[in-house]
């Protein structure tokens, strides 16, 4: 099945006529092909496989190639891996919950498309339209409606208009962010939603409400979802790390969900946020599809590297990406969950760069300069050898009302030792590139 599509697909978007035909006839086209094409598998296919072709397309996209060559990694479905030993567990663990108390069965989806469009990743969930995630700064766009996902959440209404009432979805989330050991520009989540019919969750638990009070009935079908919700995440988090852990509550704030709490852990004398969760928004259940009088749901969120950074005690988000045996071959799904032990600390060598920023607006016609721009061409041009970006120093010259900026990179590989010649190398293409794509002038 999936095979056999990848390769119509790779023949399809490889002609140049079909390719126009199915950009420009796309809802015919669509129909005809609908079970063998759709355009965000086009997309993903052509990211994956064709990224020059795929700039060309869509010029105004600010996906880059060593973005694009992270799309068909898929770390959390590689066996052994820490991140699948980890979802793996919390699907176990939720699955068998759901089966203890009787209820209906989680589905389990972790192979979805990373491309989404804005209404599912944004509009459904009431993400507020000046949010600091729908900008480019911090997105990454395909074109100006569809974008990689930026959470799995973008297949939270999609799913649940499918009439599923338990799920979990796990899969690759892509956002524009700074450069330290726990940032990385791809990284994993999981999301788990269950629905529940108000008039059987109430008649269940032996509550009497008075059914011509609706604000009393919403009152109590919250307190039991948020019930049911915290005392499933309390035991999951209690089967991670262990039954002794202390576990608190926090109200949080989420556009999604209302009342909304994140769990924390005390871990090694520290708090950790483990997750974000909370009652799905009525308002969200409409989006879905269904009538928030008839049904109520929870939801939660949670970070795969954050949890297995913590747990199997992995210092760098970058190692996750390694293909060294030395730090793969660490873990087996059948033990519990091993510690990983450092192969090794090379040696950081550092290089600092100074520049004026832009006077005026960019090549592209925008203006201003945003740091995450900076970080992501540093990336470009370092890849994985980039441990962390620090601005040291920042002054503006009043006389010419420029500022000029001045970060220190840190440069280290993960699995050996670095030359200076190629540290060298990597800086003057940083160095190249910041003039290059965001016009600043080197001091």
């Amino acid at each position: 099945g999936m095979m056999r599509k990848q390769q119509l697909l790779r023949q399809l978007y490889s002609s140049p006529k079909i390719f126009h035909l199915i950009h420009t006839q796309q809802r015919i086209v669509s129909k005809a092909f609908s079970t063998i094409l759709e355009a965000d598998d086009l997309i993903l296919n052509m990211l994956q496989h064709d990224f020059k072709n795929f700039k060309i397309q869509y010029p105004t996209s600010n996906v880059t190639e060593s973005v694009a060559n992270k799309l068909a990694r898929r770390l959390h479905l590689l066996p052994n891996h820490p991140l699948n030993i980890l979802k793996t567990r919390i699907e176990i663990y939720c699955c068998n919950h759901a089966q203890t108390n009787g209820r209906s069965q989680f589905r389990i989806f972790d192979d979805r498309n990373p491309v989404v469009n804005i209404k599912n990743c944004f509009d459904d969930l009431l993400v507020g339209k000046d949010h600091v995630s729908r900008q480019s700064s911090d997105t990454y766009y395909i074109d100006s409606d569809k974008l990689l996902r930026t959470h799995t959440s973008a297949h939270q209404t999609t799913l649940i208009s499918q009439h599923l009432d338990a799920f979990l979805c796990s899969g690759d989330v892509y956002r524009r962010d700074e450069i330290d050991s726990t940032h990385y520009p791809v990284f994993h989540q999981m999301e788990g939603v269950r629905i529940f019919n108000k008039r059987e969750l109430l008649a269940s638990s032996g509550v009497q409400v008075d059914p011509s009070n609706p604000e009393k009935l919403d009152e109590e079908c919250s307190r039991l979802v948020s019930r049911d919700l915290q005392e499933l995440l309390t035991g999951l988090a209690l089967s991670l790390f262990g039954a002794d852990c202390e576990l608190r509550w926090r109200e949080d704030y989420f556009p999604f969900t209302s009342p909304s709490f994140e769990l924390e852990v005390l871990f090694n004398g520290q708090w950790l946020e483990v997750l974000g969760c909370g009652v799905i928004h009525s308002q969200v259940l409409r989006n879905a599809g269904l009538d928030p009088e008839q049904s109520s749901g929870w939801a939660f969120g949670l970070g795969l590297e954050r949890l297995a950074m913590v747990l199997f005690q992995i210092p760098d988000i970058r190692l996750f990406w390694s293909t060294d045996e030395r730090f793969l071959q660490q873990f087996d799904g059948r033990s519990p969950l091993s510690r990983f032990v450092p192969y090794s600390k090379f040696p950081a060598c550092y290089k600092d760069v100074s520049f004026w920023l832009p006077s005026h607006g960019l090549q592209d016609g925008s203006s201003g300069f945003h740091v995450n721009d900076m970080y992501e061409v540093i990336r470009e041009a370092a890849g994985d050898l980039v441990e962390k970006v620090q601005l040291f120093d920042q002054y503006r010259n009043e006389a010419t009302g420029r500022t000029s900026h001045a970060y220190r990179i840190l440069y280290r590989h993960m699995d050996r030792s670095l030359t200076n010649k190629e540290v060298d190398d990597v800086q003057w293409e940083v160095r190249r590139l910041l003039v290059e794509k965001l016009g600043v002038t080197l001091r």
